[in-house]
């Protein structure tokens, strides 16, 4: 397989993956080689603006090199169907040449003193397009700095946030007072039951705090980019309160699952196992994610940063899993010794239902999610952002009301009438299985 056919189809598969990239960005590209470089991914409107520069440009000084092989250029996902189907028959097609491509510019517009040039295009066709830069000279190794400024305008103000993204500002800032009141009334319900209070619960306060944070922080972010187009140092802060809340999040789910403060004040060896197997792996996931959303898809090992990431996230996903398997496994062969079968049977409805609501949680984050983002329109990308949000608040609500402090737990404290039942029910349930 030849180097351009090869080229084609990692810029279909890159139009498959789903990333957002809209800053202000100068980026360095060195001894590059390959045959297609894919800059950003940005929905315009019918006031969109590209403007690239390059600067300090090299390539191999051959006489017969045609410098028209090395260009920038605008491509929509609906084009590409077309350019895979142009470039089918001819071994030997260069990108560049192409109909339904939008050329930005090529080398030959150099400035012959210091190779330098720099283009501003109005996009009037609204679209989702993705900026390429194309080396259609094989085995040719090019380097320059390269800046992007992608943009639309709303009444002659730049808005560097795609269109579908546009609205992420004011989205995350209403998740994040939801979450402060959350906060506020757990800090309540925890105070007022404080004789029932574990040091769960406690550890459950915190995971809000930094979810509400990592949130506002968010909220700043994306308005920064969308003003001014670079994040005003509130990156930083995203990343730091999105890492300490995943960590929160799946300590709290794995401790939860266990039983830990409420079924038993300690942790078993192979439940502390798996907080050494999840921590760390959060660690690297988060490591991935700040490369993805830092240094964009130019870069050469982006692709293996997202699988990594995708790989790790499902590592974990399934790593948590198992102690809610195995509280679920110990309440049930613990019900065939106790006497108590009604609590037992009542903590073992709970588990339950809590491994169902996590396993709907983990389905519809990175499943139902992923679906919206790849059908949805370009202009409704906010949509997933708010489904996920939505399904993360509602996860979060039904999670800290199962395991809320009260004095009169309902699943603990029973009847006479509740606990024969409990033991017919478990009688069936042993019988079933």
């Amino acid at each position: 397989m030849d180097k351009n056919s090869l080229s084609l189809q990692l810029l279909f598969l890159s139009l498959l993956l789903t990333f957002a990239s809209a800053e202000i960005k100068n980026l360095k590209i060195t001894s590059d080689s390959r045959g297609m470089i894919l800059f950003e991914k940005f929905g315009f409107t019918h006031t969109g603006h590209v403007m690239v520069s390059v600067t300090d440009v090299s390539y191999p000084s051959a006489p017969q090199l045609d410098l028209s092989r090395f260009g920038f250029f605008l491509l929509s996902e609906e084009a590409l169907i077309q350019v895979l189907l142009e470039a089918e028959p001819n071994p030997n097609f260069c990108i560049l040449d192409s109909r339904y491509i939008t050329l930005l510019f090529t080398f030959k517009y150099l400035s012959l003193s210091d190779r330098s040039y720099n283009h501003s295009y109005s996009v009037s066709a609204p679209n989702e397009y993705s900026l390429y830069f194309a080396n259609c000279a094989p085995d040719s190794q090019v380097t320059m700095t390269v800046r992007t400024e992608i943009y639309n305008t709303d009444n002659g103000v730049k808005d560097f946030l795609p269109a579908g993204q546009t609205q992420l500002p004011v989205l995350y800032f209403l998740f994040s007072l939801a979450y402060f009141a959350f906060l506020g009334f757990w800090a309540f319900i925890c105070y007022t039951n404080r004789l029932s209070l574990h040091r769960i619960h406690l550890l459950m306060g915190t995971l809000l705090l930094m979810k509400a944070l990592n949130l506002i922080c968010a909220a700043e972010d994306k308005h920064y980019v969308k003003v001014t187009g670079t994040p005003h140092g509130w990156d930083v802060l995203f990343y730091i309160f999105q890492f300490l809340r995943v960590v929160l999040l799946f300590t709290v789910i794995v401790l939860i699952g266990t039983g830990w403060s409420f079924l038993k004040p300690f942790l078993q060896d192979r439940e502390k196992k798996v907080l050494m197997i999840v921590i760390p792996l959060q660690v690297l996931a988060n490591l991935a994610s700040v490369v993805i959303g830092e240094t964009g898809p130019f870069i050469k090992d982006w692709v293996t940063w997202n699988q990594v990431f995708l790989l790790v996230d499902i590592v974990c996903c399934c790593a948590i899993i198992f102690p809610i398997v195995w509280s679920i496994r110990s309440l049930r062969e613990t019900s065939k010794t106790d006497g108590k079968a009604a609590r037992n049977l009542a903590k073992l409805t709970l588990f339950r239902q809590f491994y169902i609501v996590v396993i709907g949680y983990l389905y519809f984050t990175r499943i139902v999610v992923f679906a919206l983002r790849t059908i949805a329109a370009y202009k409704y990308q906010w949509v997933s952002n708010a489904a996920e949000e939505a399904a993360s608040l509602a996860f979060y609500l039904v999670i800290f009301y199962m395991f809320r402090p009260i004095e009169k737990n309902e699943y603990f404290v029973l009847d006479e009438e509740e606990e024969e039942a409990a033991e017919a029910a478990l009688r069936d349930d042993e019988f079933e299985l």
